[in-house]
Parts: C-alpha cells; structure tokens; sequence
C-alpha cells in the first residue's frame, strides 16, 4: 500500500536513486507537506476546459510502453466526479494497440502538455490501480459500437511539473 500519492512515481528503486543523487530530502518534505493531489482541482478543471490533447500512455502485459496523441474539441477531457476524468474516444487507424494493452494491463498515465504558456507545463495523471480493469474491458467490448468508445479513469495521483530554469 502507497503511504503518499506521489509514491505511483516515486517507487522504491526511484527514492533509492533520489537519495544516492541527492534530492530526496526536498521531495521527501514534499511528501510530508501533502505529497501531490489527489483529486481534479479547479484549477485543473479550468484548464481542462481550454485543452484539445493529451497524450495517452498504456503498457502492454510484458510492460513495453505505448503513446499515443488523442485530440478533439477543447474540453473533450472532462472532469466526471473529483476522482474521475473520462473523453469519448473515436475510431483512428484501427491498430486498437491502446485498448489492446489496457485488455492486458490496466495501468496507464495520461500527460497533458500546455504548449501555449511561456515555459511549457504539464499535468501528469496516473490511474488508480483498480480504475482501469473495468474500464478496459467495457471499453472493449464497446468497440464495435458505431466506432465509439468512453474512456473513465479515477486518479490516484495528479502532478504539476515545470520545466527547469
């Protein structure tokens, strides 16, 4: 069991690197200090609502990672309850090599990418680990449906990240 948010990022091997490198000690106060949201803020929401992408990150059983780009109206990402963000996902080039991996492995990230502003930003979500499984497997057998599938995902831990100056 995860004693704080940040740790779906900060596993063990990653704090025993922090520490040899030296930058534990200022995420471990982050932690201390609240660690990273839990849950979609306002200010996510607001930005949400401009947003046209993000990109979509699975894995497949073996664990050989998968992007992938996913666009369309600004706010077609919506905040659906304060743990769950959810889109409508439409039919692209048929490899389904997304909900391929989600069938094998319900874990996923989903990376939001502000290009507009000064220094890009982003927003990095990782899934809670029991979100997805449901999820994967109604969205696939939703797929035939008129080319149309809902994604869901509860968050277990939301992130803002900046660039280094």
């Amino acid at each position: 069991m995860r004693q704080f948010s940040s740790d779906s990022a900060f596993t063990p091997a990653v704090k025993g690197i922090q520490a040899e490198k030296g930058s534990r000690s200022s995420y471990s106060r982050i932690e201390r200090g609240g660690s990273w949201e839990t849950t979609v803020t306002p200010e996510l929401e607001a930005f949400l609502a401009d947003l046209d992408m993000f990109y979509l990150g699975t894995a497949n059983a073996e664990g050989q990672p998968y992007i992938q780009y996913r666009g369309g109206s600004p706010g077609f990402l919506k905040k659906l309850d304060e743990k769950t963000l959810g889109f409508a996902d439409f039919g692209g080039n048929r490899q389904y090599i997304t909900l391929g991996n989600l069938s094998e492995n319900p874990q996923a990230f989903i990376f939001l990418m502000d290009y507009a502003y000064k220094s890009p930003r982003a927003h990095v979500i990782f899934p809670s680990r029991r979100s997805s499984s449901r999820t994967a497997s109604s969205t696939a057998r939703s797929a035939s449906s008129a080319g149309r599938r809902s994604f869901r995902s509860k968050t277990a831990s939301l992130r803002f990240h900046c660039l280094q100056s």
